[in-house]
């Protein structure tokens, strides 16, 4: 993260987008938030019931400051509308934390304070933090940490044997398959690992013969640096930093902060420093929120 900066001249324009789930699941929260912000500014309230009107609100917030008010979800949503728009590094969000705890734990990494008033108090009085950005080639964005997991076991019952005709096809197809070619390794001696190549800034870190138990590549929060770190089916960890991260190989799913990406063979996520600016606490407790906690 960057120095604390003042958040404007006193007189801001707040366009607060509150997220149906937010409504949904503590409508006192966000009853707390609209006052406390309202009281301290001039504020439009927008009440969208769909993503495609919390796209259209954001869309339209002119000179407005955005403040959401919703969990990471609602979060994620607005950083990649603004990102899509070419508009993010041009403003600052702030986020009102409204949600169960499970969905808020990349905005308390970010260092947004926990409860309804300290947030609406910081989106009123706080300081833009800018922070770094992981952006990948179909321009999908991770605001903290990326995860490549160890594949899902099979599903029970896969291996349990057929009887009958296809139990005699089964054994044909099988000793056919043996006379041709040999029985691939990962799935027997490595099971629950990959097989990826991975590289960071064009160094390669692990190749498709060693396989891969979990990739994590987690933003530093400013610097324009990526801690990425490949643990190896061996239990050996390879640990670098890097700018850009490439994986490829046979088809694999990711985790981008609480998102589920792919099936891809192949994606290169990118470091972009100080792309992002989050209204945190001011320089008063700017010790407490110097960086992020993943």
């Amino acid at each position: 993260m960057s120095a604390a900066e003042p958040p404007g001249d006193g007189d801001d324009q707040l366009l607060v987008v509150i997220d149906p789930v937010a409504r949904r699941s503590d409508g006192e929260s966000v009853r707390i938030a609209k006052d406390v912000l309202s009281a301290g500014a001039r504020a439009k309230i927008c009440l969208p019931d769909t993503p495609e009107e919390f796209a259209r609100a954001l869309s339209r917030r002119g000179a407005r400051r955005p403040v959401v008010v919703g969990d990471d979800h609602a979060l994620l949503r607005a950083v990649a509308q603004l990102h899509r728009e070419r508009e993010l590094a041009a403003g600052v969000l702030s986020l009102i934390p409204v949600g169960a705890a499970h969905a808020l734990e990349v905005a308390h990494a970010l260092g947004v304070p926990r409860g309804a008033v300290a947030a609406a108090r910081t989106a009123l009085d706080g300081a833009v933090r800018r922070l770094d950005l992981l952006v990948d080639d179909s321009d999908g964005v991770v605001l903290g940490r990326l995860r490549i997991p160890a594949p899902p076991p099979p599903p029970p019952g896969s291996g349990t044997p057929h009887a009958g005709v296809t139990a005699v096809w089964d054994t044909c197809r099988s000793l056919v398959t043996s006379l041709v070619r040999p029985a691939p390794v990962a799935a027997t001696t490595n099971p629950g690992t990959h097989r990826l190549r991975i590289e960071a800034d064009g160094v390669l870190l692990s190749d498709l013969d060693t396989p891969v138990r979990d990739l994590s590549v987690t933003s530093q929060g400013g610097g324009g640096l990526a801690d990425v770190v490949v643990r190896t089916g061996s239990g050996e960890d390879v640990t670098v930093e890097a700018k850009a991260v490439t994986v490829s190989g046979a088809d694999f799913r990711y985790r981008a902060d609480i998102q589920t990406g792919g099936p891809v063979r192949t994606r290169t996520w990118t470091v972009r420093a100080g792309a992002w600016g989050l209204m945190l606490p001011g320089p008063a407790s700017a010790d407490a929120t110097a960086g992020a906690r993943w």
